[in-house]
């Protein structure tokens, strides 16, 4: 099972237990740099580059999933999430507009710069001035409502292995069936481990037109929990021509499941490597 990046997620840092992506301001000699990371409250203006092993600003990228660039801002306390796709000058600057509330923020760039084997994933921390009241995390229900939608969560999430969850849309009660393509799918999950906001990029499995992905109310996707814990998931779906996003906390525990190997780190079964 590979995430965003293209990365095994379940075998992609050893035995199992991938390393969530973003927990770094600079990986493989390219790094993540704001021109601010103080900010005030509301609607801000972000500026930022990308610089690479030459300590210039990155200019050129691969797309990824129809974009060179995606941007994720989330407060450490998991709200206000927001994902916008900032727009670069010739000089490799990057600028974008985010709604920020006091706090403590984490922003993730989601990148394959050109030439470059690979993508990936670096974070910075940024402080908003003003009072701060932290969120608990909220209950994992599976269940989550956006005005007339409600999505659904089915599936188990297992650390050190790919499992796959179902991600269920409806509308007033009615099944969805119409959902429209967003950056090359019919919903793009991120998923944010609590405590360090370890990064997982996941898509679903198949894609519009390949003649067998229906468009609703079901996304099938295949997900890894680097370790068990808490995680936050953010699934983004358009209907109507309208991005919504559904949150739902969900818990893991890093049990081996019984048909592990002893002695054999969980992830490792025979299924493991059957989805791609």
């Amino acid at each position: 099972m590979k995430n965003h990046s293209g990365h095994d997620m379940a075998g992609h840092n050893g035995h199992g237990g991938a390393r969530p992506g973003g927990l770094s301001v600079s990986e493989n000699g390219y790094t993540l740099e704001f021109d601010s990371t103080i900010f005030s409250a509301g609607a801000q203006t972000v500026t930022f580059r990308v610089t690479g092993p030459d300590g210039r600003p990155v200019t050129e990228y691969t797309p990824e999933h129809e974009k060179e660039l995606h941007l994720i801002a989330v407060r450490r306390d998991t709200a206000g999430f927001q994902h916008v796709h900032p727009v670069m000058d010739e000089k490799g600057t990057w600028s974008t507009v985010v709604t920020l509330e006091p706090g403590d923020w984490r922003f993730f760039a989601d990148i394959h710069p050109a030439g470059h084997d690979g993508t990936m994933t670096l974070g910075i921390d940024a402080s908003v001035a003003g009072p701060y009241d932290p969120r608990p995390i909220p209950e994992a229900t599976g269940i989550a409502r956006i005005g007339e939608y409600t999505v659904a969560l089915g599936g188990e999430l297992l650390p050190g292995e790919a499992s796959e969850l179902t991600l269920t849309v409806s509308r007033n009660g009615r099944p969805v069936t119409d959902l429209q393509p967003y950056l090359g799918a019919y919903g793009h999950l991120v998923a944010l481990r609590v405590g360090d906001l370890g990064y997982l990029h996941v898509h679903p499995e198949g894609a519009p037109g390949d003649g067998s992905t229906e468009p609703g109310p079901e996304v099938t996707f295949m997900a890894a929990a680097p370790s068990g814990g808490t995680y936050r998931f953010y699934l983004d779906f358009q209907h109507n021509d309208v991005v919504r996003t559904a949150e739902f906390t969900v818990r893991t525990t890093a049990v081996p499941r019984p048909d592990t190997a002893p002695g054999t780190a969980p992830g490792h079964t025979n299924h493991h490597h059957a989805h791609h």
